[in-house]
């Protein structure tokens, strides 16, 4: 019965979370469209000063005109959630108390990197759309975005080792090993690795539909493992992803923008670790490994080889470039996170 209850507690609360963000996106949009939060201009060099002809002879009209922040739905519900049911619980109606899943051991820490890391992506965005800075539309320079991630993780990583005294990593099928010290730069690299996966928005619809498959994943970790109230952040997560891809689908009204992407990798990282399922990572998060690495190998191409290899990156502008509709590298990427998540959580689940 109390496994029922936490499993009904888990999607009663992604389902609020889901009606929160499609009540809000109304007031959002106006907001969105009222002010011009959007490009002016559609990106004309890659992150290495290269001219990016691929990806300008795509974008040049989807990309303006469209305004960013639309990540900020998916924070704001999920904080919405978080606070509406801890107030709730301070009444003196049983079922409500059940319903917070606030908790020191288990979501303090990805709701304070998700909101942190998401306000780091809201002046990236605000950089860009009002070309503010020495690097005008380019947005926050790389290094300092790097930095601040850096920052994060290190807080992450404190919380972890010293807080919670953690220094295993679970290996599926084999079981726990003790690392040590290491734990605090394995919790740093993965956040900046998670990060670098970032680059997977791009087209309409993409990014949430990998970062909903990955999030329902670990929701289910989490059950497994008995840690409700992480399977309940992951899935009021899910909800807000999924109220934001009713609106995302093309024509998109927004796009998620650094303001939603670089706070679900950075809480995606520390879910990884809360769930004991770093390893498996990877795995689940396959498509944000692809995008990542067709960009390091694209950008180690032009440096020493003086060529590229692919004709845009990331790799899902290289298929647009071969001439694929948008809508068939969103639905086949989908199909790929969705097949490499179930392998991932089978794993894991080998105990």
């Amino acid at each position: 019965m109390d496994f029922s209850y936490s499993t009904i507690k888990v999607f009663f609360l992604g389902a609020f979370s889901f009606i929160i963000a499609i009540l809000i996106t109304p007031v959002l949009t106006k907001y969105f469209y009222k002010y011009k939060l959007w490009r002016k201009s559609v990106r004309e060099e890659s992150i290495d000063g290269k001219k990016v002809p691929f990806f300008q002879k795509l974008h040049s009209e989807g990309e303006i005109k469209t305004p960013r922040f639309g990540g900020m739905l998916i924070w704001i519900a999920t904080i919405a959630t978080a606070g509406i049911f801890f107030f709730l619980s301070l009444t003196d109606i049983p079922w409500l108390k059940r319903m917070n899943f606030l908790s020191r051991s288990q979501t303090w820490l990805p709701i304070f990197t998700l909101v942190s890391a998401s306000l780091l992506g809201l002046l990236d965005d605000f950089l860009q759309v009002f070309q503010k800075g020495a690097h005008k539309d380019k947005g926050l320079p790389v290094k300092y975005r790097l930095l601040l991630v850096l920052l994060i993780g290190l807080i992450g990583a404190y919380w972890f080792s010293v807080k919670l005294g953690w220094d295993t990593i679970h290996i599926p099928g084999i079981g726990n090993i003790v690392i040590g010290l290491w734990y605090i730069p394995l919790f740093v690299i993965t956040m900046l690795a998670v990060y670098s996966g970032g680059v997977i928005d791009g087209i309409d619809g993409l990014s949430g539909g990998i970062f909903g498959s990955i999030f329902s994943s670990f929701t289910i970790i989490a059950l497994w493992r008995g840690q409700i109230d992480l399977a309940a952040f992951c899935m009021v997560i899910v909800g807000a992803i999924l109220a934001f891809l009713w609106f995302n689908i093309p024509p998109a009204r927004f796009y998620m923008g650094e303001s939603g992407i670089l706070g679900l990798c950075a809480s995606l990282a520390v879910v990884a670790f809360l769930s004991d399922s770093v390893l498996v990572l990877p795995i689940i998060a396959f498509p944000l490994v692809v995008e990542s690495f067709s960009v390091i190998i694209q950008l180690l191409s032009k440096k020493f080889l003086h060529r590229k290899i692919f004709l845009a990156a990331p790799i899902h502008h290289h298929f647009e470039a071969l001439g694929w509709p948008s809508y068939k590298v969103t639905m086949r990427f989908w199909v790929i996170g969705i097949v490499t998540a179930f392998i991932g959580v089978a794993i894991r689940l080998l105990g």
